[in-house]
């Protein structure tokens, strides 16, 4: 029986909005892996799959993924269908297929093209189907009501012949590995990630470097709320209003509200991206004849069918991060007839977050309750993942455990490399899910 460190490893950070992976072998420490893009070279690949009609392909479908997925679309928005953010989907049971073009995509049908797409831009780095596999997972998963074991069930398909041997384990673990190299005395940790789809906190106790068992996992709480909810807050105030949002239709002399499910759909990446099927078109040209405002149906019409959805939340998402480092940033998006420019302050955007904050907040609680420990036990915070830039999410932590606990570091990339770590051990299955 081979030992873990004969294992050629792979951590494999299958996020939201980003995947970041690394790969150790034979004891080596974990080295991140770059792809070489359009653009740039980095080791931030965009979860996202752009698709467009080919005659040339078996199925007359071709399909790319990550940069390379935005610089079709940028090309050819119309021509393209652009997914971002799937992995959302991967818990609910309300999704089945995606219909593209004239093919119907399951989760792991996604899945495995993307992974297929990440190999072939890894430079060979993720060609060997015999490496261990370590799949970070969230402690809860997106959605109003997720089904883990639906999630595991299509996991399971979707890294299916990816790896010798699949590992499923708490993301925020995989940032505690990566942090455990800073440290040089033991100390208890709260591990906090904050992801695109949702914000997952693990309390680990460290030994000193060294020392057997140097590890042990105390509690995990999560919660499917992070970085995309808070983009919503923002879309919900700045642009939905003037795409038909609590305005009115009238049917049989009745008024009533245009209905909240377009706009819930359109406020999230998973499911922005399948709109645009006759069925939802159809449904909105009708409200259109039928809107006091048929000029804001219009315009909702004109994004989605204009595939506008990319650089409407590109805008939105410059402006968060912008927020992270000023007191105020500018709102620019022009497309479809749609025309807004305005100014965003950072308390005006904490205060249309501060209800998820106190949700986050309370999920925090609940990592520390069951880990049997007590906030003044926590030696230090360890904050990751892109949400963690946020003032008003990193001030929940100063202020509750004083900021010289705090630590951040590789928002994007250390989970993807604890996890190549955990890989190299020869009790990777008692870390696993």
């Amino acid at each position: 029986m081979r030992t873990a460190s004969s294992y050629r490893t792979v951590g494999l950070d299958f996020g939201t909005t980003n995947t970041v992976a690394a790969v150790s072998q034979s004891g080596d420490a974990a080295r991140l892996i770059d792809f070489s893009g359009p653009a740039i070279t980095s080791n931030v690949f965009r979860s996202a799959l752009a698709f467009w009609e080919d005659d040339t392909t078996s199925n007359g479908v071709a399909l790319e993924a990550g940069p390379w997925a935005i610089a079709e679309y940028l090309a050819w928005p119309q021509a393209c269908r652009f997914i971002q953010s799937f992995k959302s989907v991967a818990a609910s049971s309300n999704f089945d297929r995606a219909a593209i073009f004239e093919q119907r995509y399951t989760f792991e049908a996604l899945g495995k093209a993307f992974l297929g797409q990440l190999a072939k831009h890894s430079g060979g780095q993720l060609s060997d189907r015999n490496s261990r596999i370590v799949v970070g997972r969230p402690v809860a998963y997106a959605g109003s009501s997720p089904d883990p074991l639906l999630a595991r069930q299509r996991y399971d398909l979707m890294f299916e012949g990816f790896g010798a041997e699949i590992f499923y384990v708490y993301e925020p673990l995989g940032a505690a590995f990566s942090y455990a190299a800073r440290l040089t005395d033991a100390a208890t940790v709260l591990v906090a990630d904050f992801g695109g789809g949702t914000s997952d906190f693990s309390v680990v106790h460290m030994k000193a470097p060294g020392m057997a068992q140097r590890f042990t996992a105390l509690g995990h709480a999560g919660i499917g709320l992070a970085g995309d909810d808070f983009d919503f807050r923002l879309l919900d105030h700045l642009v939905l209003p003037q795409l038909g949002k609590g305005s009115e239709y009238r049917s049989f002399d009745k008024s009533l509200l245009i209905p909240g499910r377009y706009f819930a759909d359109f406020s999230n990446w998973s499911r922005l991206a399948f709109m645009r099927n006759r069925r939802t078109m159809d449904e909105l040209r009708r409200l259109e004849r039928q809107a006091v405002d048929p000029a804001a149906i219009a315009r909702l019409i004109a994004v989605i069918d204009n595939e506008l959805g990319y650089p409407l939340y590109d805008a939105i998402g410059r402006v968060k991060r912008r927020l992270s480092d000023h007191d105020s940033a500018i709102f620019r998006f022009s497309g479809a007839e749609l025309e807004i420019e305005a100014e965003v302050t950072r308390a005006m955007f904490e205060t249309w977050i501060a209800d998820d904050l106190a949700r986050i907040e309370a999920t925090i609680d609940t990592a520390i309750s069951v880990s049997g420990v007590g906030s003044a036990e926590i030696d230090c915070v360890f904050m990751t993942g892109g949400s963690s830039l946020i003032p008003a999410v990193h001030n929940i932590f100063s202020r509750r455990f004083g900021a010289d606990r705090v630590a951040v570091g590789g928002e994007l990339t250390s989970i993807a490399h604890g996890l190549a770590l955990i890989g190299q051990r020869d009790d990777v299955a008692e870390w696993s899910i």
